[in-house]
């Protein structure tokens, strides 16, 4: 039962403003709490003793749990309260990300980093599906945009504000001072989030249900492309930001931890980016912001072969604006596709995205390890060129742009 029109928030209503601004600050949190390790894998690496690929399974286990999470959050948000759900996957999170702050060891500090990535399951899944649902179709894009948006605003300050802070005070000050920020994120969330209005409970879910539902998105004609898309454009993301850092550090470049955050300020156009492809894309159609995204990537990575300064810069911003274009419009795609069970379609297209940051993010380090940063830009943009082909698959199996 879907509840009247009238009911939906429109853009511009108190209602709108207030659903975008709580949703912002779950991405923030997510990705802040989520990425706030990135920076620090070359301190990682230097205070375990550990190499590259080895210091980023801080993320990649963070991650890796976190997409078996949203597939289980996906069903359980069919017959949960929504906003509670978000509020205390946000809330546990900033306090696993403190307690990895104060644990002396490695395995421990992977330990609750892992099981971090489990409980903020609760948040992406169930997030672009109250979207979904509460917002008016018209505004969808828009919406979905800002809140990826809250995303990229969290990725930029877990890495800035962490680089920054270490620097100053060491990575342990630094994790505990954005798991602080994260606890009053969750606070604003929850006195924002108005209750939903669409959703409606199923009582009495059996597994066979939920196999149904995720079977169902699985075979669909356009779904499955644009799980790949999660998959592949986050995984390009995460392998070249992961690596990025330790090439920085080295000559001719030699930036410092806090040199190396501040340009990934870059994270401001994806900001941008995100809130504009996802307006756009409400008016012009998806494929072609879709493709276009893709296609600023790859330029993007490609200018990361220079080893000019600037010129690197200008390419991690290219790819920056590039990966959030693909993810805000992949994401209001899934949700204008996902019918009935939008908390199904939304957890298998997160599963693949998680998955992509977890095991192509992690094994972009076998090439750096191995091969140098060179090899590594040949793996991202084979990952870009497949993710171009499946994007013109899409193109063609959907019968208008906006679909």
């Amino acid at each position: 039962m879907t509840a009247a029109s009238s009911d939906w928030a429109q853009p511009g209503t108190p209602a709108y403003r207030r659903i975008t601004v709580a949703l912002f600050l779950a991405g923030f949190t997510t990705f802040s709490l989520l990425y706030s390790v990135q920076p620090l894998l070359p301190l990682f690496a230097q205070e375990f003793q550990v190499g590259a690929a080895a210091s980023a399974l801080s993320l990649s286990l963070a991650t890796g749990c976190l997409a078996f999470a949203i597939l289980c959050a996906g069903a359980l948000s069919e017959s949960m309260d929504r906003r509670r759900l978000m509020f205390a996957s946000m809330t546990l999170a900033a306090l696993l990300n403190l307690l990895a702050s104060l644990l002396p060891s490695w395995h421990g500090l992977l330990l609750a980093r892992a099981v971090e990535g489990l409980v903020l399951g609760g948040v992406p899944a169930v997030a672009m599906a109250y979207l979904a649902e509460e917002i008016h179709p018209g505004g969808l894009g828009r919406a979905m945009g800002q809140y990826v948006g809250g995303t990229a605003f969290g990725g930029m300050m877990g890495r800035v504000g962490v680089s920054v802070l270490s620097d100053a005070f060491g990575w342990r000050p630094a994790l505990l001072i954005v798991s602080g920020v994260g606890l009053l994120a969750a606070a604003g969330f929850w006195w924002l989030l108005p209750p939903s209005k669409h959703f409606v409970r199923r009582q009495g879910v059996k597994l066979s249900d939920h196999v149904s539902a995720w079977r169902a998105h699985l075979t669909h004609p356009a779904l499955p492309f644009l799980f790949a898309m999660g998959f592949l454009m986050m995984g390009t993301f995460v392998a070249f930001y992961n690596y990025a850092g330790f090439r920085l550090m080295r000559a001719p470049f030699s930036l410092s931890q806090s040199a190396i955050g501040l340009i990934f300020c870059a994270y401001l156009f994806g900001i941008v980016a995100s809130t504009t492809a996802g307006g756009l894309s409400d008016r012009v159609g998806r494929a072609p912001a879709l493709l276009t995204g893709i296609g600023l990537a790859m330029a993007g990575v490609l200018l990361g072969l220079s080893s000019w300064l600037p010129v690197v810069i200008v390419g991690i911003v290219l790819l920056t604006i590039g990966f959030f274009v693909a993810h805000s419009v992949s994401s209001a795609w899934v949700g204008a596709l996902g019918g009935r069970s939008k908390g199904h379609a939304a957890s298998l297209y997160l599963l693949a995205y998680y998955v992509g940051s977890s095991t192509l993010g992690a094994f972009g380090g076998w090439f750096w390890d191995h091969q140098g940063w060179p090899a590594l830009v040949v793996y991202v943009v084979t990952l870009l060129v497949t993710a171009f082909g499946a994007a013109l698959v899409l193109r063609g199996r959907t019968s208008r742009p906006a679909q």
